[in-house]
């Protein structure tokens, strides 16, 4: 049975997505006068930087860092600390903490400037007019897209969030995996893969390309790499990942041309794409890049006016100060 809709009007600008792109274009416009409304379908405001990507990721790295140098060079400056031990599910815990208490924080400063909130999924229906899946339709003036991107993988492996798995999923290992293979030496995969080779994984690297770290400069990549291989990690480059086979107890990597490697658990991070499916942008002759990502003009509008975008859903890196600033 359809659900009724009600049409809300009076919004001078509708930002879709609570990222760094859109909570800090909808503050913004409020600040400067105009009526905003902002479509999340997270409960907790941030977008993937905060919820699932930079923060989470950074408070692990922190949190590893400090277990690394007490396992390593304490002792050299005369500080005895008997016989580490460390609870996971303590540390887990204080990344959940910072990241919700970064949530709220968001939350605050955009009820502070009166910005109204939706809860929900959006989908475009006509020029002005945004439907969400509860049937509620919201009016705007002006459109601004900010819905991010999800991670992709690869042909021939299906992410079954449990041996496979992505970003989000390494964020949360209730236990630490005596073997980690990643796919992708990219930023995301060498973080995700220090962390957990700190607190005790055999992590091996595999990376398509001759190198790590692809788009930054080849000296400090190779600087990068020698760092990363005295704390442990193995690297594979030049390895073609054809699929990943799983089983009761373990999950199998095959590579091109060399044997299967055997882990408990595999991180595909081989990149992400702009979240664009389902808002219905086709139906609106707002044009998509092959990438999937939306093509907008200097000022950020898309092929269709009244409609912008920012963040990673448009053309460019994929990083949350870019976003901000756009």
């Amino acid at each position: 049975m359809a659900s009724e809709t009600t049409a809300t009007t009076g919004h001078d600008l509708l930002v879709i997505g609570a990222g760094p792109a859109g909570y800090v274009g909808a503050i913004r416009a409020a600040q400067l006068g105009l009526g905003v409304g902002l479509v999340e379908k997270e409960t907790l405001a941030g977008g993937t930087c905060l919820r699932i990507g930079c923060i989470p990721s950074k408070a692990l790295l922190e949190s590893t860092e400090l277990w690394q140098r007490i396992r390593g060079n304490l002792i050299e400056h005369g500080i005895h600390v008997g016989t580490p031990r460390f609870d996971l599910a303590e540390m887990l815990g204080r990344q959940r903490r910072i990241v919700d208490t970064l949530g709220k924080g968001v939350a605050g400063l955009l009820e502070k400037n009166r910005v109204t909130r939706y809860t929900g999924t959006a989908r475009l229906t006509a020029a002005g007019r945004v439907a969400l899946d509860s049937g509620e339709e919201i009016e705007a003036g002006i459109i601004l897209i900010a819905t991010g991107s999800d991670p992709v993988s690869l042909p021939g492996i299906v992410i079954d969030h449990d041996r496979i798995g992505d970003s989000t999923d390494a964020l949360e290992y209730d236990e630490v995996p005596r073997r980690l293979v990643v796919i992708g030496a990219g930023v995301i995969g060498l973080e995700l893969g220090s962390v957990w080779s700190r607190l005790g994984s055999e992590v091996t690297v595999l990376e398509y390309l001759d190198r790590i770290l692809p788009g930054t400069d080849a000296e400090i990549a190779a600087k990068a790499r020698e760092l990363f291989e005295a704390q442990g990690i193995r690297f594979r480059l030049g390895a073609r990942v054809t699929g990943v086979a799983t089983s009761a107890g373990a999950a199998e990597v095959q590579v091109d041309g060399s044997e299967p490697i055997r882990a408990d658990k595999v991180l595909v991070a081989v990149g992400r794409r702009p979240r664009t499916a389902g808002l219905g942008l086709d139906a609106l002759g707002v044009e998509l890049d092959r990438h999937g990502a939306i093509v907008v003009d200097a000022a950020f509008q898309s092929t269709r006016p009244g409609i912008y975008a920012v963040g990673d859903v448009i053309p460019g890196p994929m990083l949350a100060h870019k976003a901000e600033e756009e």
